[in-house]
């Protein structure tokens, strides 16, 4: 990133940003907020001692600042887009002061592995994602009290070292190399799942219970079973595969979105007993007309807000709106359309 003309100057650094993160005047200071000062190094920086969030974010930091060690106060410490490779952070690994650390972000860097974070035993959020890690060896090391996993945009090939995170309730794993969903079932909190952009082929929840939101969007699935249990399911996100049947979603009485667009769907059908059911993306598929679809969507007729059918043949029916209109008597949008 290229300097926005401004932020370089030694007294605006030496105020951490203008003054941000003191709660009032003359108070310790506990925030610091450098996000995009195009730094290579903290040697003009005033780095308190008092701090509990350091924001390092898009500077041109390849090492890090020995003072950080002296934050023992420290909770969040974001180095998102920087240049860290892994000899770069290395570091971090012995410093015990800061080991009551609780969200480490070390985002859109140049790792080729996961950190050793292991000494971090309070840590609940830890994103490596956009990176060019190729395995999640490490994993087992990082606290089991984590809640929030980001290792997207890597070229991870395989699930692993999982099994500890029983407070896990995001984990993000899209952008990567997976051909197969496993090492779930310990998992029994996890509440958001995004898979997107791999290449997986078949759904493998171990009966996640607790899962509300789930992404296998850009995968290599021709089949949407596997989905049964999840009973707490809110929102599916199954767009850009091979789908051929709308199955296995009875039982999801909670979804409120469904989005199967740019599939290989010919009938809409399996969804009728969904009652909560208000976005619904059928969008690029070849359904050939609207005839049944007001049985298919019979149990959520009156709560459906928001339909895409576009880039299927009925939707060049003549009278296509006025007759979703009529089967749709809430609806508030139809592909670009937009009604009051």
């Amino acid at each position: 990133m290229e300097s926005d003309g401004g932020k370089e100057s030694e007294p605006e650094l030496k105020g951490g940003g203008g003054g941000e993160g003191e709660t009032e005047e003359g108070s310790a200071r506990t925030h610091l907020d450098l996000t995009s000062f195009q730094l290579h190094d903290l040697g003009g920086v005033d780095i308190p001692e008092t701090l509990v969030e350091l924001d390092l974010t898009a500077n041109r930091l390849t090492t890090l600042d020995v003072r950080i060690n002296l934050l023992s106060c420290l909770n969040k410490l974001s180095l998102r887009q920087n240049l860290f490779d892994d000899d770069g952070i290395a570091p971090i690994s012995q410093w015990t002061a800061i080991s009551g650390l609780q969200e480490l972000v070390i985002r859109d860097n140049r790792l080729r592995r996961i950190p050793d974070v292991r000494i971090y035993k309070s840590l609940v959020v830890f994103d490596v994602s956009f990176n060019e890690i190729t395995s999640m060896n490490g994993l087992a090391d990082v606290s089991n009290l984590l809640e929030e996993l980001y290792v997207s945009k890597n070229e991870v090939t395989k699930m692993e070292e999982l099994s500890h995170f029983h407070h896990l309730r995001i984990l993000e794993l899209g952008s990567n190399r997976l051909r197969v969903m496993e090492n779930l079932e310990n998992l029994t909190n996890l509440e958001e799942l995004w898979l997107g952009r791999n290449r997986i082929k078949a759904v493998n929840l171990c009966g996640l219970k607790r899962i509300r939101r789930i992404s296998l969007q850009s995968n290599r699935l021709t089949s949407m079973a596997g989905f049964q249990d999840c009973v707490a399911l809110e929102e599916l996100y199954l767009s850009h595969n091979g789908i051929t049947r709308m199955e296995g979603l009875s039982s999801l009485e909670n979804l409120r979105v469904l989005d199967i667009s740019n599939n290989k769907l010919t009938l809409v059908e399996g969804i009728s007993d969904l009652t909560r059911l208000e976005d619904l993306w059928l969008n690029d598929n070849q359904i050939p007309s609207l005839e049944g679809l007001d049985a298919a969507v019979s149990g959520s007729r009156e709560k459906l807000t928001t339909l895409y059918l576009e880039n299927n043949p009925c939707a060049g029916l003549p009278d296509y709106l006025t007759a979703l209109r009529g089967i749709f008597p809430n609806i508030q949008q139809i592909d670009a359309n937009v009604f009051e």
